[in-house]
């Protein structure tokens, strides 16, 4: 399409953050497609979760918090993540009529004509007095770089594209990253692998007893600081720690989670140390995270001196037409819910206070 179309709010993403913004949207009056409008590249519901390992059953997922406005309730534990929570997605976006246009890529957003931002896309452009940004991290998986990287004859992937256990039977397998992703492809990987190897940078912290709220206000607190700087986000995981449940506790006793300081190079066969120590492998599993997916921001020049976009709440400093939900302390599935509907409520202020823009 080569005409632009104008909406009061484009929602990019339609993950937790983005369902959220939009079912707010809706619950205020905003109608889809007259005066909103979600935007998201993935091929079907269920945000980055519908990517996930069949192994990571919903049973081992880390607090999944239901949307608003409709609960979660029934789900096997023992299916695959992906199918439980794409499915509610799918459910929560027919329940609410958010009409998700998919797959769309937003290409850029730039200043527009008459104060409104141009929103780019595959399909067209959008013209829209506010922007909720919820892409998430899913897209940008975070690789480190190692001298002799180049060099390894082994096979070298990401969480992002991990499959399961299964095709790793019989090989050596080094795992990099503290988390939680890396921690369950350890414990997965156990059975099927001839040797696993966890390395990380930092010992990894294991936190016992409940995450009460208090906690949980304190850890967001703590990424909430680097955002409010212009920092980029930490994951609120880095600084709650991992939990120490069965299982981990099961890995701990069997030395499954035996953690190596980070190794110095990458060789042909493997990893080593400086001190001459070497582990052979044939597999680098490379849990180490994802970066916020903002590069179609760019054009709007929101980035700080320390490498991140400077907010406070969900509102970009720098651009107040422009909110960032799932970003930061609101990455959580609980943040994200909470930080729609603060993104409304500000966006609603917004456009209250501005003279609507003649079509």
């Amino acid at each position: 399409m080569n005409h632009t179309r104008e909406v009061e709010v484009v929602v990019i993403g339609a993950g937790q953050a983005g369902l959220a913004a939009a079912h707010h949207l809706r619950r205020t009056g905003f109608e889809p497609e007259r005066d909103f409008v979600v935007l998201d590249h993935s091929p079907g519901p269920g945000g980055a979760w519908q990517f996930r390992w069949p192994s990571l059953t919903y049973g081992k997922v880390h607090g999944m918090h239901a949307l608003p406005g409709m609960e979660l309730t029934g789900a096997d534990p023992a299916r695959p993540s992906a199918e439980v929570i794409g499915e509610y997605f799918a459910a929560y976006e027919e329940t609410f009529d958010l009409r998700v246009r998919r797959p769309v890529d937003v290409r850029a957003v730039r200043e527009g004509t008459g104060g409104r931002l141009l929103v780019e896309t595959s399909d067209g452009a959008w013209s829209t007095r506010a922007l909720i940004n919820a892409t998430g991290t899913w897209d940008r998986p975070f690789w480190p770089r190692y001298p002799g990287q180049e060099t390894f004859r082994g096979r070298q992937l990401h969480t992002a594209r991990y499959a399961g256990p299964e095709e790793f039977a019989g090989q050596r397998v080094v795992v990099v990253g503290g988390g939680a992703s890396g921690t369950q492809h350890l414990l997965e990987l156990a059975p099927y692998a001839a040797a696993t190897t966890w390395v990380t940078r930092r010992p990894p912290v294991f936190r016992e007893g409940p995450f009460d709220e208090n906690a949980g206000r304190a850890a967001v607190a703590l990424v909430e600081e680097r955002v409010r700087r212009g920092l980029p986000p930490k994951s609120v995981v880095s600084v709650t720690g991992l939990p120490l449940n069965d299982a981990i506790r099961a890995g701990l006793e069997s030395g499954v989670l035996d953690r190596l300081s980070m190794f110095d190079r990458i060789t042909e066969e493997g990893v080593e140390w400086a001190d001459g120590r070497r582990v052979a492998a044939d597999v680098i599993l490379w849990a180490t995270g994802f970066r916020p997916v903002i590069d179609h921001l760019a054009p709007l020049r929101l980035r700080e001196a320390g490498g991140g976009i400077r907010v406070e709440g969900t509102r970009a400093v720098a651009d107040p037409r422009v909110h960032l939900v799932g970003y930061g302390p609101s990455a959580s599935t609980i943040g994200a819910n909470r930080a729609g509907r603060a993104a409304v409520r500000d966006i609603r202020r917004l456009l209250a206070e501005q003279e609507p823009v003649a079509a």
